[in-house]
């Protein structure tokens, strides 16, 4: 055995036990009679010591030569520690090391290798097996296991079955790009990585199955951010014979459970509202309902004055800024310049600070008198002490600008607690949604998402009015999941088809498969997706996932780490049959 314990297993109860342990060298001090050094694996740090006195001459001479991340094994006794460490589990006790073994030396590593790293993200992504060393990264990847074992858990124990799906596959129309794999021995043709296992999981349906789970990988070629990677991972699911509610309740006791069970925190029934409440009242389908600050629309009460600003604006709209109207002007003008940036857009802010005393000074008091300025604060929901900011211009650019500056002004004001968690679902989605460019609808989740029943005959009239059975769960400002209803009849796709503007021969290349298993008895079925890097990362107290993910890409889409994608040769291209320009 390389270690009879880990160095993360020993106390004062194993004080005269001989023992046997291995890992890397975090640090070590030579005092020249006395050598200790920290020794280091994924289960902690155990301190050694090297004795002049009482260590073999040999053994203590090639102490000295351990350098940073060299992996050695080491055999000794536990002794009581003269200097204990309360902050170490290991703190009371040292191993008086016998026997030294060097498994393999090290180089320097090119950052520290501790908890606050003077290693930039650029190195630290490029030697990722060094980065997972680090408690922050390893502990991240420990909390990631056991989310996913939870809902497992969760899953296995209500019957649910985990099935895996194909990653070599049709490529099809789901709004982001494919990544495509050529195929050696069909020239010419492409499989395509999916983006979701949607169409698998309803044949699963069609097979039987009744209720189905998969972790799985994703593949979407579209552009990133902090919080999205080329590959991402997903809780897949789906059931039969159900409907909404039940698929409601079946996921919202997911994320109950792992509240409990990862975070300790008991949630109450988790709040519902539509998608058209959702962009009216927070200027986004995925609102943060940690804080208040709802919207407060002010065409009634702000316009049809003299200010021809509000009056040819489309929407005026503003929040109250709980205790900011002590803001300097200096404050007032920074939020003002937040909102110019290119990013954002407004092309300017008002803003008036309803002051202790009841009294209201704004920005345009030249246009407006108190009982105006009063009507905002009702509006807005604004108290004394607050600072009502206000926006103006088209609708839903407007709202959109909005929302960012709601979400900008809780930061400020530290009411985004990342250990405070407020979930909800957001219902009622359009099924449709307009396509400037193409001219044309395009199906707001996927083409397979059922409409309201009762909404159907206004696909003919009016498609954007057409209601879907989506449905989405919000986490802290951030989609976690969302998912649908789905079509199970033939008729009903081919319809949904038709108003998306596909052909008959176009949906029946696309999704002839679909189409055909509906021909065998499908039945009414639905699910749900979560992304389990973002769930992990917001139940880990952070915004962005890439911590959570052992080897992420970076903003490019690439692996610094392994210099991935790159160049292949003209042998590979021609197998492939592919010829570059």
């Amino acid at each position: 055995m390389y270690r009879s314990h880990n160095c993360g297993a020993l106390n004062a109860s194993h004080i005269a036990t001989e023992v046997t342990l291995a890992g890397w060298v975090q640090k070590s001090r030579d005092k020249g009679f006395m050598i200790w050094v920290d020794l280091r694996d994924r289960y902690g740090i155990t301190q050694l010591i090297f004795d002049s006195e009482r260590t073999d001459t040999a053994v203590f001479e090639m102490a000295k030569t351990l350098g940073r991340e060299f992996v050695i094994q080491v055999k000794g006794t536990v002794i009581e520690r003269e200097s204990k460490n309360k902050n170490m589990a290991t703190g009371d006790i040292e191993i008086l090391v016998s026997e030294l073994t060097i498994l393999n030396v090290a180089l320097t590593p090119p950052f520290t290798i501790e908890d606050e790293t003077d290693g930039g993200e650029d190195i630290r992504m490029k030697y990722r097996y060094l980065d997972i060393r680090r408690n922050p990264v390893k502990n991240s990847l420990l909390f990631r296991h056991k989310v996913a074992m939870e809902v497992r858990k969760y899953l296995s124990d209500l019957d649910f079955c985990e099935v895996e799906t194909p990653y070599l596959i049709k490529s099809t129309p789901e709004g982001a790009r494919d990544f495509v794999v050529p195929s050696r021995m069909n020239e010419g043709q492409f499989y395509a990585l999916p983006q979701s296992p949607q169409t698998f999981k309803q044949l699963l349906m069609v097979g039987g199955m009744d209720k189905y789970f998969q972790i799985v990988k994703c593949f979407r070629d579209e552009d990133l951010r902090a919080d999205r990677q080329p590959e991402f991972t997903q809780i897949d699911c789906e059931m039969a014979f159900v409907e909404q509610e039940d698929i409601l309740n079946v996921f919202e006791g997911l994320t109950r459970h792992l509240l409990k069970e990862i975070k300790g925190i008991e949630v109450d029934k988790f709040p519902r509202i539509t998608y058209d409440y959702a962009m009216k009242t927070y200027g986004n389908d995925k609102p943060d309902i940690r804080f208040g600050m709802e919207f407060g629309e002010l065409n009634e009460v702000a316009q049809h004055k003299e200010f021809s600003v509000f009056n040819t604006a489309e929407l005026v709209v503003g929040i109250a800024a709980p205790g900011c109207a002590s803001y300097t002007r200096k404050e007032i003008d920074n939020l003002i310049d937040w909102v110019k940036r290119p990013q954002i857009g407004a092309s300017g802010m008002v803003y008036a600070k309803y002051e202790l005393d009841g009294t209201i000074k704004s920005s345009v008091d030249k246009f407006y008198d108190q009982e105006d300025l009063l009507n905002w604060a009702k509006v807005t929901g604004a108290k004394p002490g607050d600072l009502i900011l206000v926006l103006s211009g088209p609708a839903h650019k407007t709202r959109t600008q909005l929302s960012a500056l709601r979400m900008e002004v809780a930061t400020r004001l530290g009411l985004r607690n990342p250990e405070v968690f407020a979930p909800l679902w957001v219902v009622d989605f359009p099924l449709l949604e307009f396509d400037e460019e193409s001219g044309r609808y395009h199906a707001m989740h996927h083409p397979f998402t059922s409409p309201k029943p009762e909404d159907i005959a206004l696909l003919e009239t009016e498609p954007g009015k057409v209601r879907a059975n989506a449905y989405d769960m919000v986490l802290n400002g951030n989609e976690i999941g969302g998912g649908s209803i789905r079509i199970h009849d033939k008729a009903t796709q081919q319809l949904m088809f038709k108003y998306l503007g596909f052909t008959e021969e176009e949906a029946k290349a696309q999704f002839g498969f679909l189409m055909d298993a509906f021909q065998f008895g499908a039945p009414p079925h639905g699910g749900l997706a979560f992304g389990l890097d973002r769930l992990v990362a917001i139940l880990g107290g952070q915004e962005t996932i890439r911590d959570f993910i052992a080897f992420p890409k970076n903003n490019s889409g690439r692996d610094v780490m392994i210099d991935a994608p790159s160049v292949i040769d003209d042998k590979q291209l021609e197998e492939l049959h592919i010829r570059l320009k």
